[in-house]
C-alpha cells in the first residue's frame, strides 16, 4: 500500500468524517445499505399470507424466512414474535403466482417457462403511528420444463422469491 502524500491525507480524512457524518445522520447504517431509525429495536414480521393458488408448499414460509433473516441478520432490528410490542411490522401477502411459457420451440412446445410470484407489502412504524412502506413487489424466475419438470418450477419460484425479499428489504430501509 502507498502512503498517502500530505496533499492526500486531508482529502480522505474530509472523505471519512463526511461519512461518518451522514452515516450517523440516519440513526443506524449498515454496509448493506439498510438505514433503520435510531428509534426502531424490534420488529415483528408474521408468517406471510399466500392468497396465490402456486402449487409450490411452503412459499409463505420461505418468504417468512427470508424477509426474517434480512431484516434480523442484516440491521439491528431484533425479531418480536408479537405484533403488538414491536416497535416496526413487516407485513406480506402472496397476491399472483403465473407459470407460463416465455419461450416456444417451433413444434409450439414451451421450451422455458417463466413464473412471476406478486407480494403486497405493508411496513409500519408503529412508535410513530406511521406507514413507512406499501407497494408492490414482482419478480420472475425462468426454468426449462422439458429439463427440470415440477424442481425445475420450485427452483424459480425460490430465484423469485430471493428477488423479491431482497427488494422489499432495500425499498424498506433506504426509505428513511
Amino acid at each position: 500500500m502507498i502512503a498517502p502524500t500530505r496533499k492526500q491525507a486531508p482529502g480522505r480524512l474530509w472523505l471519512w468524517i463526511t461519512g461518518l457524518a451522514v452515516a450517523s445522520g440516519c440513526g443506524y447504517y449498515s454496509f448493506t445499505g439498510a438505514s433503520i431509525p435510531a428509534h426502531l429495536n424490534t420488529i415483528a414480521i408474521p408468517i406471510v399470507e399466500d392468497n396465490s393458488a402456486s402449487p409450490v408448499t411452503a412459499l409463505s414460509e420461505t418468504a417468512t424466512r427470508l424477509l426474517t433473516d434480512l431484516f434480523v441478520g442484516q440491521t439491528r432490528l431484533s425479531l418480536e414474535p408479537d405484533e403488538d410490542e414491536a416497535d416496526v411490522v413487516l407485513t406480506a401477502r402472496i397476491d399472483r403466482y403465473e407459470n407460463a411459457p416465455a419461450s416456444v420451440s417451433a413444434e409450439e412446445r414451451a421450451e422455458i417457462n417463466r413464473v412471476t410470484i406478486t407480494v403486497s407489502v405493508r411496513y409500519f412504524d408503529r412508535l410513530e403511528n406511521k406507514e413507512v412502506l406499501q407497494r408492490t413487489f414482482s419478480s420472475f424466475g425462468d426454468y426449462e420444463p422439458a429439463v427440470a419438470g415440477l424442481q425445475g418450477e420450485i427452483d424459480a419460484a425460490q430465484r423469485a422469491m430471493v428477488n423479491i425479499t431482497n427488494d422489499i428489504f432495500t425499498a424498506a430501509t433506504s426509505n428513511w
